[in-house]
């Protein structure tokens, strides 16, 4: 029987078999035997990196907006077929939140830049501050599923901008 924690072969064969399922894994990210959400998040950075050289600011927000509304309809779906709500091998909530947290990447590119971002996504998104740990508890569903980690992301991202005004405006005689 699945739990939040494990999921059986069965529910794993059910959850495959669907391309719900398959959104909703980050294509198979979130099977890891362990720290799913870790795992999701570095699987989203392929997508990012592959996207990060072409889209606009614009673009990426078309982007997460659609993917957003995708992961609701999906991670409903998914938790449906296995009988859990949040089931933590639904990671497409990461993939959102974690473009989310590189955003400022747009403007102020730098590849050095996208492990504080990785970083600060995992550290808002395990920690859950208020008001995200509120959503997480009281929001269901594939919308629940995918609110907190967008919450989440937008405090990772606000955190890396101020990062980088401060490095980039204060301290710009070190990077000389």
């Amino acid at each position: 029987m699945s739990t939040k924690y494990t999921l059986d072969p069965a529910a794993r064969r059910r959850l495959m078999a669907t391309p719900a399922g398959w959104v909703a894994t980050g294509f198979g990210s979130g099977l890891a035997p362990k720290a799913q959400g870790t795992v999701g998040s570095l699987a989203a950075l392929v997508p990012w990196l592959l996207l990060w050289p072409v889209l606009s600011a614009w673009g990426w927000l078309v982007v997460i907006v659609l993917s957003f509304a995708l992961g609701v309809w999906a991670c409903d779906a998914a938790g449906r077929t296995i009988g859990v709500d949040d089931h933590r091998s639904l990671v497409w909530d990461e993939f959102v939140g974690q473009w989310i947290a590189l955003l400022p990447l747009v403007a102020v590119p730098g590849a050095a830049w996208i492990p504080l971002g990785f970083g600060l996504f995992r550290l808002f998104d395990v920690w859950k501050p208020w008001p995200i740990g509120w959503f997480d508890r009281r929001v269901k569903g594939g919308m629940g599923v995918m609110l907190d980690d967008v919450i989440a992301g937008i405090f990772a991202g606000i955190a890396l901008y101020a990062i980088q005004h401060v490095v980039l405006h204060q301290f710009r005689f070190l990077l000389v």
